[in-house]
């Protein structure tokens, strides 16, 4: 599950995806806000995001009482590409972390976006997430939104259809059995996607992320470089890759001390996508 088994065809999917990086979110997204208690938005695309609430306003939701788990959302609509960019005028990016929840990475994230009152998005592996419920539990009282990243990180083009079933499935069953909710978004490993992955999110009610700004922190560069990388990145309606595990990540806990309180200085704000629940 290491970042440093990617794969060469990688580099030449997120070429292709980059062109697309103006792609407003459609219609099923919306404001910052609750997930789950969401108003439609307009058709004509996503209102822009907006200012998180301090965590003393959202912190211990009735999401976050962990009672029976609720049945999965609807259907999404089946996608050919994931959505990369937020519409947003305001200066509003997302900040997401793949991989995880790691013990050792994981409480240093969210204790830095608990400071600068951020919330984020986790894109949780499922066997990450098994060893680690409370971790889960924990970015739920927060505000974060949790995402459904497979169970083992697989590359899924070459799975066949059944496997790649299995990996999402079963991640967004641990999410839904830890939290009391499934997950409404889904990142394929390596942002490898394919038809199974799009048919199969979406008959789970997940809309498909992948992301605008790589901050290369799966690479190890030192800490600076990933600092770099963000802020070179942002703007709004961007969406920030990072990541919690997989591999070492004492970078990405000191970069994000470092970029975090500068970018909201700059002026810049985090919020969350937003979804109807039909």
């Amino acid at each position: 599950m290491k970042k440093e088994e990617l794969l060469p065809g990688r580099r030449a999917l997120l070429r292709g995806a980059a062109g697309l990086s103006l792609v407003p979110l459609a219609s099923t997204a919306g404001c910052f806000g609750t997930p789950q208690s969401a108003p439609a938005a307009p058709a004509g695309g996503a209102p822009a995001l907006s200012r998180p609430q301090k965590p003393a306003t959202y912190r211990l939701r009735p999401i976050a009482g962990y009672g029976p788990a609720r049945s999965l959302p609807a259907a999404a609509p089946v996608r050919s590409k994931p959505i990369l960019r937020l519409a947003s005028r305001n200066r509003t990016m997302v900040l997401t972390f793949d991989d995880g929840p790691d013990p050792r990475f994981t409480p240093h994230i969210l204790r830095t976006l608990r400071r600068h009152h951020v919330r984020a998005m986790f894109f949780v592996c499922g066997e990450m997430a098994e060893q680690s419920p409370d971790l889960l539990r924990e970015m739920v009282d927060d505000g974060h939104l949790i995402g459904n990243h497979t169970w083992t990180h697989p590359q899924l083009l070459r799975l066949r259809r059944s496997g790649v079933q299995r990996e999402i499935e079963s991640t967004s069953e641990v999410v839904r059995r830890t939290v009391g909710e499934a997950p409404l978004w889904f990142r394929a490993p390596y942002g490898a996607w394919n038809r199974h992955a799009f048919e199969i999110g979406a008959s789970l009610g997940m809309e498909p992320l992948a992301w605008t700004t790589d901050s290369l922190d799966w690479t190890e560069p030192g800490t600076r470089k990933v600092v770099d990388n963000v802020l070179r990145g942002a703007g709004s309606g961007v969406v920030i890759l990072n990541h919690d595990a997989g591999g070492n990540r004492w970078q990405s806990v000191e970069a994000l001390r470092i970029y975090l309180p500068r970018l909201l200085d700059d002026g810049y704000r985090f919020g969350l996508p937003q979804r109807r629940i039909t």
